[in-house]
């Protein structure tokens, strides 16, 4: 199945309407002289950024987008009507890119935020605007230029303050129900989830931040196995990274750290070979699924897991099905962009001149 993230799409403005030939002829008025109107321009196509959108979905069924003609202009120096623009809406964090040279048009990334994707034509102009003192009666009228015809490549990447990395049945589908009032496919069977899932998660009023259910990678990701590459694009936006494992496999004692802590550098490893600044984008670790394990092993497998790989960043012990820990770590979170925020004003406040009247 392809990830509906990404879309072409072709485009074409309205071309201009044609200019007018015609004369003022009326009773009593012998030297009326020319008198026709311009043709309109074409309607232009222009897309919006729109919060309420999250896929790409549409335009697999819908791809061509025409904005209207021009009219002619008309006798009596009547200008033709201008053709009517169109709006097309899609989602926050948009890229857009003209197929045949694969130039960056635009990045739509605020809700509104309005882009022109093809220019409309110029309308024709009539014959009244060709009368001179040696011409008092031009038979000459402009044709209305060609709207513009182009094929746009739309890729979409999630714009969210934390994304959650791991392999499929990790458990990053239950721990995004668990901390916000997204409701993501979960099963108790092996799958993937296969549309990214985004989520508010609401610490206190006024206090939240947007994470994003990255559907699970799986080794080779970087180079195009599974849907790796369509994934792994929505991370580059994200701010911080959970990285969530399961902490209790089918195996026991060294062994079962050593699978948990090879799964960790998979991910990993397939961050660095897609884009090597995603691994050192700050990146926590969450070692779910405790519940299945007694106390006693929980805590000492987790242990034996941030030893093995020598983790610096902070990391927590959680289950995501009964929601023990997800609270804290949404906290944590909440505190750590406080804190960025808190540092970009203080930078902000460090760069303006000193004002000696306030």
């Amino acid at each position: 199945m392809k990830l509906v993230d990404e879309a072409d799409i072709r485009v074409i403005a309205g071309n201009g309407g044609n200019g007018c030939i015609s004369f003022r002829r009326e009773k009593f008025i012998p030297l009326g002289g020319p008198d026709g109107g311009d043709g309109g321009d074409g309607g232009s196509l222009f897309l919006v950024a729109d919060e309420n959108l999250n896929t790409l979905v549409d335009f697999r069924h819908q791809r061509l987008f025409r904005a209207q003609r021009g009219e002619n202009g008309m006798g009596r120096q009547m200008y033709g009507k201008k053709g009517e623009d169109v709006i097309i809406r899609v989602p926050v964090g948009t890229v857009i890119s003209a197929v045949d040279t694969d130039e960056i048009i635009g990045d739509l990334t605020q809700h509104g935020q309005t882009l022109k994707v093809a220019q409309g034509g110029q309308g024709g102009l009539g014959n009244m605007h060709f009368k001179t003192s040696t011409n008092r009666a031009p038979r000459k009228a402009t044709t209305g230029s060609e709207g513009e015809d182009r094929e746009l490549h739309m890729e979409l990447k999630l714009l969210a303050d934390v994304g959650m990395l791991g392999f499929p049945n990790a458990g990053k589908s239950t721990f995004i129900r668990a901390v916000s009032a997204a409701t993501p496919k979960v099963a108790d069977y092996p799958f993937t989830t296969l549309y990214p899932n985004l989520g508010v998660v609401r610490v206190e009023q006024d206090r939240s931040f947007v994470i994003a259910d990255i559907p699970g990678l799986i080794e080779g990701a970087a180079e195009g196995a599974g849907l790796g590459v369509q994934f792994l694009k929505h991370v580059q936006r994200n701010r911080l990274l959970l990285h969530i494992v399961d902490l209790s496999p089918m195996l026991e004692g060294d062994e079962a750290v050593e699978h948990i802590a090879g799964e960790v550098r998979a991910i990993e490893r397939e961050l660095e070979r897609y884009d090597a600044e995603l691994l050192g984008r700050p990146r926590w670790l969450l070692l779910n699924k405790g519940d299945l394990l007694d106390d006693d092993t929980r805590r000492e497998r987790a242990e034996a897991v941030v030893k093995a790989l020598e983790w610096t960043s902070p990391w927590f012990l959680i289950s995501a099905i009964s929601r023990d820990g997800t609270f804290a770590v949404a906290q944590h979170v909440m505190e750590f962009f406080d804190a960025e925020k808190r540092a970009e004003l203080q930078a902000v406040d460090e760069d303006q001149p000193w004002n000696p009247l306030g």
